[in-house]
């Protein structure tokens, strides 16, 4: 065949994509499984991250399941609809995302309930929204009485450095601990608003970040979104 051709041009073409994308799918299947152990390693970090608990990163499977005694699905009834263990993948890779835009009633909430070392026991709720640039997410724990919270832990896809960013910042996480979620009977998820302001009714809040005003408006809406639905759930845990 005249390598010159127009005919040798196009086959040659044809040939190497078909290799190329023979080898690049290879190497993608090949490396799925090790690309999903380090997704799920990563997000048990974040959920040990929300109660304090320092990960070691050749460790945070047994961490994990040393620490996460369950994992439970309850509805906007405040029903536990499925159970399972650490290792119930099922529960572990529902979509907080995906469920957020659903409407409550019909949302699938995970919860994962946490032992300390000293025994004591946290209900750790994950949540799911938007800030400027992209996805933000996060994890919230509470104490037993399903209403003060221990720890949080927040991150983002795409902030601005040093504005929106600042939400996976200990300092920014830090305000939430202590915060109350009931006032009475009544659920009212921490706010965030801009520094010198008081929400209308009442609820426990944070300062805002200065020059993160969208981001942190984002936190607040993924608070009260994703968080109003465990309302009955929490009530349980009150009584």
């Amino acid at each position: 065949m005249n390598k010159q051709s127009n005919t040798y041009t196009v086959i040659y073409i044809i040939v190497l994509v078909v290799v190329v994308g023979a080898a690049l799918a290879f190497t993608a299947m090949s490396l799925r499984d090790r690309q999903v152990a380090n997704a799920n390693a990563d997000k048990m970090k974040q959920i040990l991250a929300s109660v304090h608990i320092p990960v070691n990163d050749k460790d945070v499977d047994r961490q994990f399941a040393d620490h996460i005694t369950s994992m439970l699905v309850v509805n906007a009834e405040g029903k536990v609809v499925k159970e399972g263990g650490a290792d119930d993948m099922a529960i572990f890779n529902i979509d907080v995302a995906e469920q957020a835009r659903e409407q409550a009633s019909a949302r699938e909430l995970p919860v994962y309930v946490c032992r300390l070392d000293d025994g004591v026991t946290k209900y750790i709720l994950p949540v799911a929204g938007n800030g400027l640039w992209g996805p933000i997410w996060g994890y919230v724990a509470l104490d037993a009485d399903g209403s003060t919270v221990y720890g949080a832990y927040f991150d983002h896809a795409s902030e601005t450095p040093g504005l929106g960013a600042e939400i996976a910042t200990e300092r920014f996480q830090k305000e939430f601990v202590g915060k109350e979620f009931f006032k009475g009977d009544k659920f009212l998820p921490v706010k965030v608003v801009k520094a010198g302001q008081n929400p209308a009714d009442g609820s426990d809040y944070v300062d805002g970040i200065s020059g993160g005003t969208i981001t942190s408006k984002g936190v607040g809406s993924m608070l009260d979104n994703c968080l109003q639905p465990y309302d009955n759930y929490l009530q349980t845990l009150r009584k």
